[in-house]
């Protein structure tokens, strides 16, 4: 379970609260107005921002000035991240040891998380031989080998069509089902949270509130929300 307690979280000056709980193995969407703050909560659960009140735990320890790489978090970005100079595989082996180290075992794991994104043939192609839609496959695929617990989306497929997009949505919703992952997403289409997630925790005005059922949100909006839908 994941838990931040009366928080408030300092993004360059910019100032979020938060007093939410995320139960485990839940599929949240992050949604609200651009600017409102969304990835900065994100950014704080993995580190990247800093916690100036309260704390965020996980599973009930204490992980609030916990460097990011120690966090039970993996995260992906809207850019994927690839580095163009390296394969495939390796971008994914990246995942595992940044310096590409890799025993058999782990050369397994690679080759596994490829097959399970639909990459199976395509470990030694570079990142620019792939579709955009490849090239997302090819960085979940790296969140996977990762093997961690708590899955972050900052709006990773938002420049995809909206085909690929749905494809890509139902794709991470099966693998965090299949890894009992909790995962939170960032989106600005509340078509997304209708797609695969159950809850909402919606971005506002300075504060992220708790987790809300997303069809009773959606359906019935409060007013900052509503204006932002239109």
């Amino acid at each position: 379970m994941l838990r931040l307690d009366q928080t408030r979280i300092d993004n360059g000056g910019f100032f979020l609260d938060a007093d939410l709980t995320v139960e485990t193995g839940a599929k949240i969407a992050v949604i609200g107005p651009s600017g409102a703050g969304k990835s900065t909560l994100l950014g704080a659960i993995a580190g990247f921002h800093p916690v100036i009140q309260g704390r965020i735990t996980w599973d009930g320890q204490d992980i609030t000035h916990a460097p990011p790489g120690q966090r039970p978090v993996a995260m992906l970005f809207q850019d994927g991240n690839l580095f163009p100079h390296l394969s495939v595989a390796q971008n994914v082996g990246l995942g595992i040891r940044p310096d590409l180290r890799l025993t058999e075992t782990q050369q397994a794991q690679v080759r596994e998380a490829l097959s399970r994104v639909g990459l199976r043939t395509m470990g030694d192609r570079k990142p620019a031989a792939l579709s955009g839609g490849q090239q997302n496959r090819a960085a979940l695929a790296r969140v996977l080998v990762q093997n961690r617990p708590l899955l972050l989306l900052d709006e990773p497929f938002a420049a995809l069509g909206p085909a690929l997009k749905s494809e890509m949505l139902d794709l991470v919703a099966a693998l965090a089902t299949e890894t009992k992952a909790t995962l939170l997403m960032v989106s600005h289409d509340p078509a997304d949270a209708r797609r695969i997630a159950g809850q909402v925790i919606l971005v506002a005005e300075g504060r992220a509130e708790p987790p809300a059922a997303t069809g009773e949100l959606l359906d019935n909006p409060p007013a900052v929300l509503r204006d932002y839908l239109g």
